[in-house]
């Protein structure tokens, strides 16, 4: 499991720093959450091929977190795209990005695909063999949803030399990995557990931006391996965060650790301040494995 973050800074725009945008690599899909202005251009600079993408979460529709997303869909056609595109995001988004569309005569020639969302109940939004993705109810100005990215078990592993130990023909590789046993022409039964390992541990990501705190989350996000939470204030500003529907670093960290997760990435950070360092220190006031997004900066897990 990979992130990129493209963008990570609040809505005032800096010429050093870019509006919510990341890129989520799990069990070969390449996600895109959320999609500031100027995402395009990020997914240039971090070398990430648009090809790759076929399908965009919106968490909610402000404009630091969906501005990009008429260039880059334009984009996508300048580009000689054909294969679908599905976009997720609050009832709206089909609107707002068709008219964009309808004023500049720049009609997809690819199937542009809107699930607009509207529950305040989570719900699974995308599901395949490999992957889940669910909404997360946030707290936020307007209709806002979080997404939870679960990998699904895989198959089990193959112990090669085993295999050889049994002389079992490369033919029953495909089943064995399926969990199968395996029968021998004499009509013995090699169980599967002889013949492989366990697979890895599914990994899990929940994104959270924009929220103010909302503990009504934690059970949905337990003991995820990573969570990325909004951090636009410090302490300092604390009474800003209920005004504006925003968290702090030390909020952002106490759901972190209610939740046991096992590491917390902070981000959206307010321009105000002038170390992102801060916002670290103080969450590891309240959780210990705090990591700071960065506009550029890659996680793998």
């Amino acid at each position: 499991m990979k992130l990129h973050i493209l963008g990570c800074y609040a809505a005032t725009p800096r010429t050093l720093t870019n509006p919510t945008s990341q890129v989520l690599e799990i069990k070969n899909h390449m996600f895109l959450i959320d999609c500031g202005e100027g995402t395009q251009v990020q997914l240039r600079k971090n070398k990430i091929k648009f090809s790759r993408i076929n399908h965009i979460f919106i968490s909610h529709l402000h404009g630091d977190h969906f501005f990009g997303l008429p260039g880059l869909i334009s984009t996508f056609r300048l580009l000689g795209r054909e294969k679908e595109m599905h976009v997720y995001g609050p009832k709206g988004i089909k609107e707002a990005i068709t008219l964009f569309l309808k004023l500049g005569d720049s009609w997809t020639n690819y199937p542009l695909i809107f699930h607009e969302l509207v529950s305040k109940e989570r719900q699974i939004v995308f599901e395949d063999d490999k992957v889940s993705v669910e909404t997360i109810p946030l707290n936020h100005r307007v209709y806002t949803n979080g997404f939870l990215f679960r990998e699904k078990l895989g198959e089990r592993k193959l112990n090669s030399k085993a295999a050889a130990a049994y002389k079992i023909d490369k033919v029953f590789f495909k089943n064995i990995k399926k969990g199968n046993d395996v029968i021998l022409d004499d009509g013995s039964v090699i169980s599967n557990d002889k013949i492989t390992f366990d697979p890895d541990k599914p990994k899990s990501y929940a994104y959270c931006s924009d929220t103010g705190f909302e503990p009504e989350i934690i059970p949905q996000i337990k003991n995820v391996d990573v969570l990325y939470h909004e951090s636009t204030f410090l302490e300092s500003e604390a009474k800003l965060a209920p005004k504006t529907k925003h968290a702090t670093a030390k909020e952002a960290a106490t759901i972190a650790k209610n939740a046991t997760v096992g590491t917390l990435i902070l981000g959206h950070y307010s321009t105000r301040y002038k170390s992102i360092g801060l916002f670290k220190a103080e969450a590891q006031t309240v959780f210990e494995n705090v990591e700071l997004a960065d506009d550029g900066k890659t996680f793998e897990f």
